[in-house]
């Protein structure tokens, strides 16, 4: 009798250790399922911050320089530089460059052509800042070329320039609205005499 409970306690021993080796094994592979769950959390997340960085650049001008520069051509330029950071690239003036028509403070835009003046030159001509058809564009022009325009006075033209050099290139000529003293009225009578962008 005594050998027969012995016998007995040994297989439930016995068993008990396998359940409890069960037990254990199946809990450590459910972490291990959860670990690899969590390995693969990462790269998913990964995908949409790659899509955002996806994009056309809109910050990039393509700007031609001409005249007295040292390397004249067609540069990529940031939206945010000036036409002071443009003739550095070209290599600077020459000797011969008339600098004081050149607006180095104007930002530059994407397909802007900028010809640089050598002494006796005139600058309007030079810098684009009026269409073969006489019409003023608007982002080029300096401030006595904007008061050139009906309804425009010395104020006005400021208000233009200050607007256009805090906010970016007018995209539209409704933008102009958005300039201290200019309202519909002004904004109709300039219409056929600017170009916009």
């Amino acid at each position: 009798m005594i050998d027969l409970l012995k016998k007995s306690s040994f297989f439930i021993a016995l068993a008990g250790i396998i359940l409890a080796f069960l037990f254990f094994t199946r809990a450590g592979g459910g972490e291990e399922n959860n670990t690899e769950f969590d390995a693969v959390t990462p790269t998913l997340d990964e995908g949409p911050e790659q899509d955002n960085d996806i994009g056309p650049n809109e910050t990039v001008a393509f700007v031609d320089i001409k005249g007295a520069v040292v390397k004249p051509g067609v540069y990529e330029m940031d939206t945010d530089d000036r036409v002071d950071d443009l003739i550095q690239i070209a290599g600077g003036f020459t000797e011969d460059a008339d600098q004081s028509q050149v607006n180095l403070a104007q930002k530059v835009q994407d397909e802007m052509s900028i010809t640089i003046p050598m002494e006796g030159e005139e600058t309007q001509e030079g810098n684009n800042t009026s269409t073969d058809s006489g019409k003023v564009k608007i982002n080029d022009a300096t401030q006595e070329e904007i008061e050139s325009l009906n309804g425009v006075g010395p104020s006005k033209a400021q208000a233009i320039i200050d607007f256009r050099d805090e906010y970016g290139l007018f995209q539209t000529p409704e933008d102009l609205l958005e300039v201290s003293g200019i309202g519909e009225t002004t904004l109709e009578n300039l219409l056929d005499a600017i170009q916009v962008p």
